[in-house]
């Protein structure tokens, strides 16, 4: 298991110079953002406009603070996506814009290279003692909110644990925390 704390989380401006990133965790190491197989980052959003373009890469939106934006996204229908909503997936190429619902938001986005890599993205909150499974490749553990501990290993808001398994398997977790499980796989 590697931690990655909140406050050594590298912040960049958007590929679209819009906004500003904060990068968590991207794979290799050092990578760009032309040259990454997969990359998981939190952006604040203040207003209105279009998503920056990554030609060949899938990418999965979650909203973690604010109220919340409207996606639209080439070829489907307005998406609204709120914190109660489930992770959204869609292709990072197809143009997107968003309206926000009532003021500024902060998402959550992972970013994997189509063809060599998968991802999921699931929400999961603790109280007390329990289990988490974690999947086979690599899974990031960000706590959005509250204190865990996965065997050991405590972690707080903003920061982020990385698990690397061969096969699936479960970890005892315990805390009261929200999560999100970002689960990453090769093709």
């Amino acid at each position: 298991m590697k931690l990655l704390r909140a406050s050594d989380h590298k912040r960049m401006p958007w590929k679209n110079g819009g906004g500003e990133t904060v990068e968590i965790a991207v794979s290799p190491d050092g990578a760009g953002l032309a040259d990454f197989d997969w990359r998981v980052s939190m952006a604040t959003v203040a207003t209105d406009g279009p998503f920056s373009v990554f030609p060949g890469i899938d990418r999965t939106l979650s909203i973690l603070d604010g109220e919340g934006m409207t996606l639209f996204i080439e070829g489907r229908p307005p998406e609204r996506l709120t914190q109660a909503s489930a992770p959204l997936p869609f292709a990072a190429d197809a143009p997107t814009s968003a309206t926000l619902i009532d003021g500024t938001i902060t998402d959550l986005n992972v970013m994997t290279r189509r063809g060599r890599f998968t991802h999921s993205v699931r929400r999961v909150s603790v109280d007390g003692n329990s289990e988490v499974a974690f999947e086979g490749g690599t899974t990031l553990v960000l706590c959005h909110r509250g204190n865990a501990e996965i065997e050991g290993t405590p972690f707080a808001a903003g920061d982020c644990l990385i698990v690397s398994n061969k096969e699936a398997v479960r970890r005892s977790i315990s805390g009261t925390a929200q999560l999100f499980c970002i689960a990453i796989a090769a093709i």
